[in-house]
């Protein structure tokens, strides 16, 4: 395959950056897209250019740390993949493909196409975590958790915090990422000793953080690789506006 790649180059977070074009050939149809970018930046490194710039760790679709915004997606045509998971077969020889990093103001390019999301692990701190006595581990069957509860927890649990849903969005939002990880707690007997502040905390740092917020368009879950549902922002809503009422009754 021979494609015309447009890239988006920027040297760090205070340049600007801009597009340029790359002609790569004999890409094989089963390479994955992070794989082509390899060939690419072995044939920079070569010509005493400088390489480009992108996120990736495992390259089996588990990590989220690859984030490429791809002919207008995130992650690219397909659904339910990320980018390390999309293969070159999905496009034509011939093609122009235009690359960008997640655009997002509370993400913020390093270099090129990798971005800062140290904001999600910050939405994580305030909240996403529970209590627990160290000690010798509890027999298995000791919390005894409805099969249907378990189901819904390990369905939020699968978010891997990519923010494919942030660039998707067309207000930067990040609820269906902090909805996600409210959820999986929140639905599960371990969560409960924390749940009133974990759902304020972390919504009040998702605010500070500047994402923006939801009008229920659908984009985040429909371009998620893991197939978040919104149902848990419904969820997350309700656990917020609980968590208020409370406080103030406790004032």
């Amino acid at each position: 395959m021979n494609l015309t790649l447009k890239v988006w180059r920027q040297k760090n977070t205070n340049t600007e950056g801009n597009f340029e074009n790359y002609d790569v050939q004999g890409i094989s149809e089963d390479m994955s897209f992070l794989e082509m970018f390899d060939v690419l930046n072995e044939r920079l490194i070569n010509d005493g250019k400088e390489p480009i710039a992108f996120d990736h760790d495992c390259r089996e679709g588990i990590c989220g740390m690859c984030s490429m915004y791809i002919n207008g997606s995130p992650h690219g045509p397909n659904r339910g993949v990320t980018t390390c998971q999309l293969h070159m077969r999905s496009f034509k020889s011939g093609d122009t493909i235009t690359v960008e990093p997640w655009r997002a103001a509370a993400f913020p390019v390093i270099k090129d196409l990798t971005v800062n999301r140290s904001s999600f692990d910050r939405i994580i701190s305030a909240g996403g975590f529970v209590s627990v006595n160290t000690g010798n581990a509890q027999d298995a069957n000791a919390l005894p958790i409805a099969k249907e509860k378990a189901d819904e927890a390990f369905a939020a649990a699968a978010c891997i915090g990519c923010g494919a849903c942030v660039a998707a969005c067309k207000n930067a939002s990040a609820m269906l990422f902090t909805s996600a990880k409210i959820s999986q707690l929140a639905l599960l007997p371990q969560g409960q000793a924390e749940r009133e502040m974990r759902a304020e905390k972390m919504v009040a740092q998702m605010d500070i953080e500047g994402f923006g917020a939801c009008t229920n368009t659908g984009a985040c879950e429909a371009e998620c690789p893991k197939g978040i549902s919104l149902e848990n922002i419904a969820r997350m809503n309700r656990e917020y506006f609980g968590a208020v009422l409370s406080s103030k009754e406790h004032e």
